[in-house]
């Protein structure tokens, strides 16, 4: 076909009506679109039969040479239009066959998996309920932080070891990352005089990484400052949480500590809720691995020096202030013992936890 009348602008218009007429025929036998794909780039593709026919177009005198064009254009359109219908026509009688495929609608629907809130979410959202129900607000702030809020405010000497580079992200400008939520009680107080009540749960930096410790985690402090504000009242409001949030037999210790923004400070344990504390369950208690208390955070009475940086009468008024960690909050209540389980957004750890 390709060399007959070839010569002749005549013979290839002919040819390329012709090849429109054999591909219909060949295509009509064809089943599935990667067999019409392979005969579409036998007649069309780069070393296709109209790309060969084109070949002999500059054999024939110009001013034959629009009518050839013209008839090529045709076929390639017609060929085009073939495989198009042709493909139209199998995705048709796909469709077609799922449909007529029998289906039994009683069988019950496949259904979808709920979201659950995660764990860390829940325990600090079931923290700020319980300090919204002693009468504390809560507070937020930034979270890239100056120095000055973060540290010196807080009465830190500039030679602490927490402001080391090796424990504190620095970015550019002289800021931090904050590595507490304290400055969120540097704000708030700077922000009005006292009362001040408030609980400042937040994400928190530090250098940081291993099984108990990550470079960030969610904190949660608390901050009453008052006339008269005592020790006796941080420990009652201690306890009051610790009841409502572990359960009512639970009980605290306190323990001496040191912090530059509180004094006197102190450590704070919560009986452990597993074994009660009792023996012989206490003996083999993997929670508190026989101790009898779990280390929940920290506490004490707000430093004077804190005090008289924000602008409040260190004489006038008294406060406390407490601070936790919700991952350690949230390990100890569900008896997770590495803290990056919450990190790694496996659903085989967070499905565990229910939704609502």
């Amino acid at each position: 076909m390709a060399s007959e009348g070839a010569g002749t602008a005549q013979g290839l218009v002919l040819l390329f009506e012709s090849l429109a007429s054999v591909f219909s025929t060949e295509i009509a036998t064809l089943q599935t679109e990667p067999e019409i794909r392979l005969a579409q780039a036998r007649y069309l593709g780069k070393k296709g039969k109209a790309t060969e026919l084109m070949k002999q177009l500059g054999r024939i005198p110009p001013g034959d040479r629009p009518a050839v064009g013209a008839a090529a254009n045709r076929a390639r359109e017609s060929i085009e239009k073939l495989v198009e219908e042709r493909l139209a026509g199998l995705a048709e009688a796909s469709l077609a066959g799922e449909l007529a495929r029998s289906v039994d609608v009683t069988l019950p629907g496949r259904g979808r998996r709920a979201g659950t809130i995660h764990p860390l979410s829940r325990v600090r959202m079931e923290i700020e309920q319980i300090f919204l129900g002693m009468g504390y607000e809560v507070r937020t702030g930034p979270l890239i932080e100056t120095e000055w809020n973060n540290f010196d405010a807080l009465n830190t000497p500039a030679d602490h070891p927490a402001r080391d580079m090796q424990d504190t992200f620095f970015v550019e400008g002289g800021l931090i990352l904050r590595s507490h939520t304290s400055p969120v009680q540097i704000r708030t107080m700077l922000a009005g005089p006292p009362p001040v009540k408030i609980i400042a749960p937040g994400n928190v930096f530090r250098r940081d990484d291993d099984a108990t410790h990550t470079p960030m985690f969610p904190q949660c402090e608390g901050l009453h400052v008052d006339k008269n504000v005592s020790f006796e009242d941080l420990k009652a409001t201690l306890i009051t949480f610790v009841q409502r949030f572990f359960g009512p037999q639970t009980d605290i210790r306190l323990r001496p500590s040191f912090f530059p923004f509180t004094e006197p400070s102190a450590e704070v344990d919560a009986s452990c809720f597993l074994c009660q504390g009792k023996p012989p369950a206490r003996a083999t208690c993997r929670l508190c691995k026989g101790t009898g208390w779990l280390e929940i955070g920290g506490s004490g009475m707000v430093h004077p020096n804190v005090l008289a940086a924000v602008g409040y009468d260190k004489y006038d008024v008294t406060g406390f202030a407490f601070g936790m960690g919700l991952s350690r909050m949230a390990m100890l209540k569900y008896g997770v013992t590495d803290l990056r389980l919450f990190y790694e957004n496996d659903l085989r750890f967070l499905q565990q936890f229910p939704a609502g």
